[in-house]
This record gives C-alpha cells, structure tokens and sequence, in this order.
C-alpha cells in the first residue's frame, strides 16, 4: 500500500483529501503545518506528497528546497491558491513534481496523483544484484555468496540489505529503516534494526568489528559503502 502524506491546513480542503484518497486504497498521513509536515516528510519516507504553499510556520517553498537540499526524492504535487505563472515555475524549480491550483476537482487531483506514482514507480532505482568485496547478492532469487560459500539470509535481512545498497553512501535514520523495513504501523525500538545490523556485517564483513561497507553513522543510524567509495 502507498502512503501519501497531505500538508494542508484547510480543514475542508485536508478532510476531503483524506477521505478520498483512503478510498482509493492509500495510507494517508497528514500535517496542518510547515514544520510538522517537513518533519513527517523525513520522517516517515511516503511514496508522495501533497503539499500546500501557503502554510503556517514554514511554507511550501521553503519545504521543498529543504528536502531536495538533503537528497529526499519523493514526488511532490504542489497545492496552491495562487494562479500566476511565476509562482507555478518557482514550485517546479524548486522540484515539484506537478502543480494543481486551488480550487480543484477531485477527479483531477486522483488523475494527477496516478500519474505522478506511475512516473515515480517506472524510475524506481531497484537494485536486483550488488557485489562488494568478497561478496555477491541477488535479490531478486535471494541468494547470497561469500568467498564461494553460500550465506543464509532472512528475508528481512535481504530487504533490509537491499534497502541499503539502494541508498548507497546516504545517511540513513534508524526510524527511516524501521519504517521502510518493518512498515509503520511497527513499534519496535531502533534497538531491532541494530541487532539485524549486526547479524548481517557478522555474515557478510571480513571484520565484522570494523566494517567496510554497513556502517555507523553516529546520531542518525547507518549508511552503505561499496568498493568505489
């Protein structure tokens, strides 16, 4: 199930949008301001955002460039009641994926909402096999080889695995993996995703003491690094 985080603080307008859009089969979250909403979007990683410009505490803009700023790739659909072109170009440039002006249809809004998570799932950089040192994955047979040998992975070792190779070199939140991996309705600790951590350079580094490639990064949680790095 895609989840579609709405930041709109118009009652009315955040109502109808999550009462349709759970129709249509999403999981949605939402804000009702700037600050709230930037932190959700980091947070819980949604497959889309619907975004209001004019927004208490931290508007439209200034979200999008903090996101894009620090790498955060999810599709954004801007919503706003302003019409005038310079504002449309400004959304986009700053990398919105799509622009809908207020007032709007619903139609219109699922239209385009379908049309932004086909794009984003076409473009998806899913890795099917990783090689770094003496180690090869497929993920998609989930077969796993050291030095020759066959590795036993579990299935959330695979996708937690996977999850890394695909954000290589990026420093990723415990609570970003934890959803990512376990789902979001999960009430683990991070202290989960650090045993899991362990279990895999344990399998899959020379040293698993002192690993190459699944690392710490200190106050935010993990990151992978290949043999190019």
């Amino acid at each position: 199930m895609e989840t579609i985080l709405i930041v709109e603080d118009d009652p009315a307008i955040l109502l109808g949008l999550e009462k349709n859009l759970r129709y249509e089969g999403y999981q949605v979250l939402s804000e009702t301001d700037g600050e709230r909403g930037l932190e959700m979007a980091i947070d819980k990683s949604p497959d889309l955002i619907l975004l209001d410009i004019l927004l208490p505490r931290l508007n439209g803009y200034e979200i999008l460039r903090t996101l894009r700023k620090h790498g955060v790739r999810t599709p954004v659909i801007a919503l706003t009641a302003k019409d005038r072109e310079d504002d449309k170009i400004r959304g986009l440039e700053l990398g919105a994926d799509d622009y809908i002006t207020k007032p709007f249809s619903l139609r219109e809004l699922r239209a385009r909402v379908h049309a932004v998570l086909r794009r984003a799932r076409r473009s998806e950089d899913r890795v099917a096999q990783a090689t770094f040192g003496d180690v090869e994955v497929d993920f998609e047979a989930l077969r796993c080889r050291r030095l020759d040998e066959d590795v036993s992975l579990t299935t959330r070792e695979f996708r937690l695995l996977q999850f890394l190779v695909e954000n290589q070199n990026r420093a990723l939140p415990r609570k970003e993996i934890l959803d990512r991996i376990w789902g979001y309705d999960y009430y683990g600790t991070s202290r989960t995703i650090d045993n899991f951590i362990n279990r895999l350079r344990a399998k899959l580094e020379e040293d698993p003491n002192r690993p190459r490639h699944i690392l710490t990064v200190r106050g935010i949680g993990y990151t992978f690094r290949g043999d190019d790095a």
